[in-house]
């Protein structure tokens, strides 16, 4: 019987450059393998492979996309045996706090062909370089989108009925957790609920919530308060000693997007554009914080401010994810490269090897004395 695959973001190309949650979702692991080696060098496929394999063993998975294609990999997590992989090269590079003991480097460029590949630096030095400069150039777009953005917030917050929105809010946290403390500490998670990607935004929500009981579908503007709702939820979960996961903007980190707590099977996310979904299950249930706290009015008032502050903001995002689909054109050049001077064979070989510690690993957890 095949195990239940898991599909999130843990990287971001946001506002605020690349930004990384990969600490938050490799935290409790006792063995991770680091995969080092240059684009086209096997990582993404390694780590496709091994996560099918025991995906198909029965074990529930977690594959963690790449923000700049997700169609790759960056990461693989088998937690019932709390063991990953992760590509650790730039811009995702992970800090080890165990080297040999828990972290294990991979080291894919000891396959390259060398000579080849010096033959190949004018191409891979100028390749590199524009890439870097695609990464920035969509940077800076989206920082100047999220100024933009912030002034759409601004129309709304000004038009906030506060004691509504806490009203509301209270509400929501009561008949979540109603009077339950667990004697636990809660383990929280933190991940994005999309990423921006040179295809735009994409998300895997309906991966995410498979299997929870109840999807609350937040309807709202921006600014009306949807982001400061999810964080007093996650807080109250947190307090109590549910464990939580809490998913961030792919946009802007610094904003949640999404919270789930599967203690008491409960998700509870911003169904806005770009992530806009409507019920579909049993127990779906729409909440429109226009409707609830906004003041009646406020999207005809201020109609001609919407509209031109959204299609300034619309134009800064398409711009950047131009420079995105660049930087992906780029990338894909430099993996012709790479691809043409690697030796698969010792790729292979250093797959295999992974996957036999992965099985002994196994072997002793049936066995604990084996781990002593």
């Amino acid at each position: 019987m095949s195990g239940n695959a898991m599909h999130y973001f843990a990287g971001g190309n946001t506002a605020k450059g690349f930004y990384s949650l990969y600490d938050s979702n490799l935290t409790g692991l006792e063995k991770l393998f680091i995969l080092k080696g240059g684009p086209g060098s096997g990582k993404s496929t390694i780590m496709k492979k091994i996560g099918q394999e025991w995906l198909d063993k029965g074990y529930d998975i977690e594959f963690l996309h790449c923000s700049s294609d997700n169609d790759s990999i960056d990461g693989v997590i088998i937690p019932a045996l709390k063991v990953g992989l992760v590509d650790g090269t730039a811009p995702h590079v992970i800090e080890p706090k165990a080297p040999g003991a828990i972290e294990e480097y991979v080291n894919l460029g000891a396959a390259w062909y060398s000579q080849q590949l010096a033959a190949e630096r004018a191409n891979i030095i100028r390749l590199t370089n524009a890439r870097s400069k695609s990464y920035e150039a969509a940077y800076d777009h989206f920082a100047k989108a999220l100024e933009i953005h912030d002034e759409w917030e601004e129309i709304y917050k000004a038009n906030i009925d506060f004691a509504k929105l806490n009203g509301l809010t209270n509400k929501l946290i009561q008949g979540f957790y109603r009077d339950i403390f667990l004697n636990k500490k809660a383990d929280v998670r933190h991940r994005f609920l999309g990423a921006a990607t040179p295809k735009g935004a994409v998300d895997y929500v309906p991966n995410i919530t498979k299997g929870v009981h109840k999807r609350y579908f937040l309807k709202g503007r921006p600014g009306s308060g949807k982001s400061t709702m999810l964080k007093k939820i996650a807080k109250s979960a947190e307090q109590r000693g549910f464990d939580v996961e809490m998913y961030h903007c792919g946009f802007d980190p610094d904003s949640l997007d999404m919270v789930i707590v599967r203690e008491v099977g409960i998700a509870i996310f911003d169904s806005t554009a770009p992530h806009e979904y409507f019920p579909s299950l049993e127990g779906d249930e729409i909440i429109d914080i226009y409707k609830t706290a906004i003041l009646p009015g406020t999207d005809e008032i201020y109609a001609d401010q919407i509209k031109a502050v959204s299609l300034r903001y619309r134009e800064k995002m398409n711009e950047a994810t131009a420079c995105l689909a660049k930087a992906k054109e780029q990338h894909d050049e430099l993996e012709t490269i790479y691809v043409k001077a690697m030796d698969f064979t010792a790729v292979d070989d250093m797959m295999k090897d992974i996957q036999e510690q992965i099985g002994e690993r196994v072997k002793a957890m049936d066995n604990p004395t084996i781990l002593h």
